[in-house]
């Protein structure tokens, strides 16, 4: 019997029936495709508290930090999206044993859709066999309307987990706020998917101005313009630490801060928002004419998230809160956006980890000395950058032996009594600076995200696969009279049309290529399988599922015609429920390609397939790299529902059902009509024979009215 693929002490904490909450160590055990857990280490044949089967319906939420009985915890949360009740909720002390979990668990999840996956079927137990009642109107495993079996009773530390059934998400709350901008994306050097000319005109946003103390630091550049008197500024510097610890003394603001940020004073907590967002006042010291000038105090929210490839992003912008007005004596300064991101670089030959570490600040410090003495601001920004130097020599001081502590408690406020800083020197030591020819991105570092390899795959699969011929031939072209097709939102100008749709270039979206398994290459997209023919752009009280099978759907329409649709319903919580359908028509798929494997698959490989690429071509430059170009597995970051009809198939993409969506959407949903949004659906490709991948189809969406959207049809 072969080990288990993890296992160690994490957290179970929660409420029981009776009231009394808990707070437990538990040995969590991962092998096979079973998530135990047990009171102490396991013997043999011991009994575990509690099971959990994954299988392809499973999904882990990353719920970020909570505080629970004084401690301060990272949260995972493992549902089975089909079976809602069937959950398990584990927490780590430390980011880097709740990274680790959540990468074995979604490897062993990964693993189970790639061995039960055949021609787009997969392959059941019996006992999860099911019979559809209506093929017609298939519903998927991420239904909504799903029930979960309450099985038998659980010990006492599992009343939390039974009672909290896993819904979906219908507000905008857990990821960043509308308000807060991320700026990281830009700066995450992953341009594969762009072409050239869109990456190196990404890249010109900066402007090098100097280098000094090990750092580079850079000036915004707007649309090829500079700034005006609040400039944004960023510095980059390589600190030799793993990104974890970089990230854990970042997130602390306790008196260990004083010893690498220069700029601080002091810090309380104002309110936890969720896991990832929180609202926090700091007073600044700044040391330019502090006799003349008074000192400067914040209240912004702060997110953190961590990506897939290692690196963690932490960012800030000013808030008003009722319980942070601005502090005696002190001028309340306004962040426009700011953070930190922190990605992986090569380890040194010894093992020694390294992190590229890059700081942002957009901030008006206000008042008349910032106002009318230009040094004051510039001289300020420096010196709040100058951090990324203080984290370099703070690790570079560390004692090898000493780690690091758990996110300390924050205080909260009105509990903590101002201190008054000490003088600390800050010496200003000066390492070698980069050779001329280093870049600030290493391409090297940083795989395709949607990247993936199998243990048990055969050997010599590549080398037997690299002469084979297509077995499914590219359909010809039709020409179809597409105008009896239309929805309410119209199509419009491709470069300056207004609340509108159009057809973006394929070319400017890259794709894996013919050689991909082999060279990691990629190439332009090329002509889409289908054609976009409309779009339709409805508000509602309630959410808007399954819109193909409504009366004078274009999907009805189109199938009249002889034609399929694949509809994609992109479904945005917010006040109002809003959806934003775009319907691709085709005629039918040839017999074994891979959309036709799609279109008539199991949801489990569709789930496993569907892939988008997003991009904002026009736009606040902040808001196009937080959106950036990574391709996006939708069924294994969201709830997709699917409904698959005689002559459609529609795909519901339930953006309020996930904490990255979430962040994204609360980003760009509040500046929308300000942006120009490209969007491509494809069919992931994983074998040679499914190489190159073709895009399903594409749709630019230009400065959308919220108000241009209308009450949907009734369901039948």
């Amino acid at each position: 019997m072969t080990g288990p693929t993890m296992e160690g002490w994490m957290v179970r904490y929660g409420r029981r029936k009776i009231g009394r909450s808990y707070f437990h160590k538990r040995y969590f055990v991962l092998e096979s495709l079973i998530l135990a857990y047990y009171k102490r280490q396991p013997s043999a044949n011991e009994v575990p508290i509690k099971t959990l089967p994954i299988d392809g319906n499973c999904r882990v939420e990353d719920r970020g930090l909570e505080t629970h009985h004084g401690h301060t915890v990272y949260v995972l949360s493992v549902i089975n999206k089909k079976e809602p009740s069937h959950r398990i909720t584990m927490a780590a002390f430390n980011v880097q044993d709740a990274s680790a979990w959540k990468e074995a668990l979604e490897q062993v999840i990964d693993q189970y859709l790639n061995l039960h996956t055949t021609n787009g079927s997969m392959t059941f137990p019996p006992s999860v066999c099911k019979t559809q009642e209506d093929p017609d109107r298939d519903a998927s495993s991420s239904d909504h309307d799903s029930q979960g079996n309450s099985g038998k009773s659980q010990p006492d530390d599992d009343d939390d987990d039974k009672k909290q059934n896993h819904h979906r998400n219908r507000t905008v709350g857990n990821g960043p706020p509308e308000s807060i901008e991320d700026w990281s994306r830009g700066i995450d050097p992953r341009w594969s998917n762009l072409n050239a000319d869109a990456a190196a005109s990404a890249r010109r946003h900066w402007h090098l101005v100097r280098c000094q103390n090990g750092l580079r630091f850079f000036e915004e550049v707007q649309d090829g313009v500079q700034a005006g008197r609040c400039k944004g500024m960023k510095a980059v510097g390589v600190v030799e630490a793993s990104c974890a610890d970089i990230f854990e003394l970042i997130m602390g603001i306790d008196e260990t801060r004083y010893e690498w940020d220069c700029s601080f004073h002091e810090a309380r907590l104002v309110q936890e928002v969720d896991g990832h967002t929180t609202i926090l006042y700091q007073r600044l010291q700044l040391d330019f004419l502090p006799m003349f000038l008074w000192p400067r105090d914040l209240c912004y929210l702060r997110y953190w998230r961590r990506n897939d490839d290692g690196s963690y992003v932490i960012l800030f912008r000013s808030k008003e809160h009722p319980s942070c007005p601005p502090e005696p004596g002190c001028v309340r300064a306004h962040i426009e956006s700011g953070g930190f991101t922190i990605s992986p670089l090569k380890s040194h030959p010894n093992g020694d980890p390294r992190a590229r570490v890059q700081q942002l600040v957009h901030i008006d410090l206000k008042g008349w000395g910032a106002n009318y003495l230009p040094l004051c601001h510039y001289h300020s920004v420096i010196q709040i950058l100058n951090s990324v130097a203080g984290l370099r020599e703070w690790f570079a001081q560390r004692d090898g032996n000493c780690s690091l502590p758990s996110v300390p408690r924050i205080p909260k406020l009105g509990t903590a009594k101002t201190r008054k800083r000490s003088a600390l020197q800050n010496v200003a030591s000066l390492p070698e600076m980069p050779s001329a020819g280093q870049s600030n991105y290493d391409e090297s570092e940083y795989d395709d995200d949607d990247m993936q390899f199998y243990a048990d795959s055969e050997p010599n699969f590549i080398s037997k696969n690299l002469n084979a011929t297509e077995s499914v031939s590219e359909p010809p072209p039709v020409s179809l009279d597409l105008s009896m097709l239309s929805g309410n939102l119209g199509k419009g100008d491709l470069d300056n049309g207004k609340n509108c749709w159009s057809i973006p270039d394929c070319n400017n979206f890259r794709v894996r290529s013919k050689h991909f398994l082999i060279d990691r290459s990629k190439t332009a997209a090329g002509e889409p399988l289908m054609q976009l023919v409309a779009v339709d752009w409805f508000k509602d009280i309630k959410r808007i599922d399954h819109v193909a099978k409504r009366k004078g759907c274009v999907a009805q329409v189109a199938g009249e015609m002889g034609l399929f649709t694949v509809a994609f319903n992109v479904q945005v919580p917010a006040a109002s429920h809003y959806s934003m359908i775009f319907y691709f028509v085709a005629p039918k798929a040839p017999q074994g390609s891979l959309l036709q494997r799609f279109v008539d698959g199991d949801d489990n490989f569709r789930n496993s397939r569907l892939k988008l690429i997003p991009s904002v071509p026009q736009g606040s430059w902040i808001v196009r790299q937080s959106v950036g170009t990574t391709p996006c597995i939708l069924g294994k970051a969201v709830d997709c529902t699917y409904y698959r009809g005689s002559n459609y198939l529609e795909v519901d993409i339930d953006i309020g059902s996930s904490t990255v969506a979430n962040g994204v959407l609360g980003l760009v949903f509040g500046v929308v009509s300000a942006l120009v949004v490209d969007m491509a659906f494809l069919i992931q490709g994983n074998g040679m024979e499914e190489l190159p991948e073709r895009l399903i189809g594409a749709v630019r969406v230009s400065r959308l009215s919220l108000a241009s959207a209308t009450t949907p049809p009734e369901a039948d």
